[in-house]
């Protein structure tokens, strides 16, 4: 496993990722603005920054588990790897999406709006569709950025 592929993978990924989710209104779909609910995470107020830093860490966190995967002989770090991966880190991160509110200081004090399972209470089945493909390119671009390095 080369962490440091990894890392730049990860950051390449989240900020794919990021462009992805913007544009996705443009094309239809619901606004999913995960920086923004991670911004509000701990506290009322929303710190654009805390949003980013904690956006492009997770991706780093991801992306080391993938890698972690493929380098113990699960899947491969190929583009089709990489959609597969994706497609079942959401799967399991949107489950995570209905617990959010537990530990979620902005959604506690109303100021943001829980994303509910798979971020459906944000737009219903395209949210859910939105937050797949956008995790299936996040997974196809650690892959590529991965296996390239």
């Amino acid at each position: 496993m080369n962490i440091l592929s990894a890392v730049i993978a990860g950051v390449v990924a989240s900020l794919v990722f990021s462009i992805v989710l913007g544009v996705a209104p443009k094309m239809g779909m619901p606004k999913m603005d995960i920086v923004s609910l991670l911004a509000s995470m701990f506290s009322p107020r929303s710190n654009p920054v805390q949003g980013w830093m904690m956006h492009l860490m997770m991706g780093i966190v991801f992306a080391l588990m993938y890698a972690l995967l493929w380098s113990s002989g699960i899947g491969a770090p190929t583009w089709l790897g990489g959609l597969i991966f994706g497609a079942v880190h959401w799967l399991i991160v949107g489950m995570v999406m209905g617990m959010i509110p537990i530990m979620h200081v902005g959604i506690k004090s109303g100021t943001v709006q829980a994303p509910g399972l798979w971020m459906t209470n944000h737009g219903g089945f395209m949210a859910f569709m939105g937050g797949l493909i956008g995790h299936m390119i996040f997974g196809a671009v650690i892959a590529v950025v991965y296996a390239a390095l």
